[in-house]
Formats: C-alpha cells, sequence, structure tokens
C-alpha cells in the first residue's frame, strides 16, 4: 500500500484511540462518582476502594490507548513501520478491541459493535499496509539474491 494510503490511516487511527481514551476515562470517572455516592458494597467490598479502583482502571487503559495512538501517529508521521514492541501493544489493542466489541454487542448494542469494529479496522489496517518494516525492493538485480536463496544456475 503506498504512502498515499497508509500516512492518513495511521494518523485518522491515532486520533480516534486518542478520542477513544478520553471516552474510557469519563465514563470510568462518572461510574466511580456513582459508585462513591450510593455508598452501597458488593458483596462486603468498601465503596470507596471500588471507586479508586474504576478511577485506577480508567487511568490505565486511557494512558494504554494514549500509547497505542502515539504508536499509530509516529508511524504516520515518520512513514515508518511500528517498531517490534510498539506491534505487539498494537496488536494486543486490536485483540482486545475485538474481545470487547464482541461483549457489546450483547451488553450494548449493534452501534457499540461497529464502533469497536471500526478501531479494530484501523490499527489492523495500519500495521498490515506498514508490514514487518523491511524494504520491499532487492538490492540486487537477481531475482535469487532478492529471495535470499542461492538458487543454482540453469543452462
Amino acid at each position: 500500500m503506498g504512502v498515499v494510503v497508509r500516512r492518513p490511516v495511521a494518523v485518522v487511527a491515532a486520533l480516534v484511540l486518542f478520542a477513544e481514551a478520553v471516552g474510557v476515562v469519563l465514563i470510568n470517572g462518572i461510574l466511580a462518582t456513582v459508585v462513591e455516592n450510593q455508598d452501597m458494597s458488593l458483596a462486603g467490598a468498601d465503596p470507596a476502594v471500588m471507586s479508586r479502583s474504576t478511577w485506577v482502571l480508567g487511568g490505565v487503559a486511557g494512558c494504554y490507548l494514549l500509547l497505542c495512538g502515539v504508536f499509530l501517529l509516529l508511524a504516520g508521521v515518520r512513514d515508518r513501520a511500528p517498531g517490534r514492541f510498539a506491534r505487539v501493544v498494537l496488536i494486543l489493542c486490536a485483540v482486545v478491541h475485538g474481545v470487547l466489541g464482541a461483549l457489546t454487542v450483547g451488553l450494548v448494542g449493534w452501534a457499540a459493535f461497529a464502533s469497536m469494529m471500526v478501531v479494530l479496522g484501523l490499527i489492523v489496517l495500519t500495521l498490515v499496509a506498514y508490514g514487518t518494516g523491511a524494504d520491499d525492493t532487492p538490492t540486487s538485480g537477481t531475482p535469487a539474491d532478492a529471495a535470499g536463496t542461492d538458487a543454482p544456475a540453469t543452462a
């Protein structure tokens, strides 16, 4: 895929993940506030602990999504494939979006599922568009050298 397609896809995916990070933190903040205001325990758990843990979960998830967005933005701006660590983080982010998408279809509805699949598609499209990061152009003129094998010469 050429530069014309992969740069905008990476930047759009990064912007979507930035917006998702803000949304995740806001939703967890709302949930934490509700839990704290109700002052009810769940199976004997302290409401203050549940509220703080919800804030922590929202912060960690938001930071993770921001990190994924930064990796995608750097890939788009530099027009280079993400490094090994960044690829692993982005693949895990894609897997999480796939699993959460499958869960949201039953809990929230098809619109939430569609939005999760759009984000999943943007991440996967970026990873596929940049490939492994190896240069696709051969360095020598012979196809055997480009393939990396020593093919015997036939006459």
